[in-house]
């Protein structure tokens, strides 16, 4: 029987942030008491792969019982989009950093998902490290039915997302970033092995800053989501930490 997985470990802190000290201090308060920490382009393009690096190791420096502590989980959220040999050549350059999970956008087609892939794959079999989870994004949650038809794509938002997961699928990748109310349905579409990175997650009476389609915590927890991604609800308030706890409490309750 497989380990449930414990709450807090449900959950992706979103450092969205390219002040690398502030990103490494809520690493450090955050240590243990979420499951990882996510970094996206803002921060990427502001520090490179050694901003990264000092994020990750911002824990404490010992366990209690005295072993070394273990990085942050990594959650590289550089969303590549391009020719399928660009996109391989971008991964492999990510995988020293040794992240838990990757993504690529989904519109980008099937041979580039393949190519995404085959390189993490090869490059992690080289580096004799665990391949990280490989997922694909699908429509963004700052995105409704009217921002679709203004790109010409063809909507509503949700046909999209599960055209687009079952594309993932099919080339073989791990799952998909999607929205909470996709969750339900991609469940059934694409079966409970499926991984489900759901953003856009605020705490019953948080803003909604961008995002427009959201759930809080519990409620995507109990529609099937494996991870979530929470930025703001933790890194803008007073206490960080006690607001992952809180937000934990609440994913138990899901």
């Amino acid at each position: 029987m497989a380990t449930p997985i414990k709450p807090r470990d449900r959950i992706l802190v979103a450092l969205d942030t390219p002040d690398v000290d502030k990103a490494t201090a809520l690493s450090r308060q955050l240590a243990g008491k979420v499951g990882g920490i996510k970094l996206g382009l803002e921060f990427f393009n502001a520090n490179g792969p050694q901003g990264v690096r000092q994020v990750v190791r911002a824990g404490p420096e010992e366990t209690p019982r005295g072993e070394p502590a273990k990085q942050q989980r990594l959650f590289l959220d550089l969303k590549y989009h391009d020719i399928p040999n660009t996109v391989a050549g971008a991964v492999r350059s990510a995988m020293p950093l040794a992240p838990s999970i990757l993504n690529v956008h989904a519109v980008g087609g099937p041979a580039m998902m393949k190519a995404a892939l085959d390189a993490a794959n090869f490059e992690a079999e080289q580096l004799g490290i665990v391949r990280p989870m490989l997922i694909a994004v699908t429509v963004l949650t700052s995105m409704d039915d009217g921002d679709l038809d203004a790109t010409g794509q063809i909507g509503p938002a949700r046909d999209q997302v599960l055209r687009l997961a079952a594309l993932t699928q099919k080339a073989g990748l791990d799952g998909v970033v999607c929205s909470s109310h996709e969750i339900a349905a991609l469940r059934a579409e694409c079966g409970p092995d499926f991984k489900l990175i759901v953003p856009g997650i605020r705490p019953a009476g948080a803003a909604l800053g961008d995002q427009k389609r959201v759930m809080t915590p519990a409620q995507a927890i109990a529609e099937g989501a494996d991870f979530l991604v929470i930025g703001r609800p933790i890194t803008g308030a007073e206490d960080p930490a006690a607001a992952a706890e809180a937000i934990a409490a609440d994913v138990d309750a899901g």
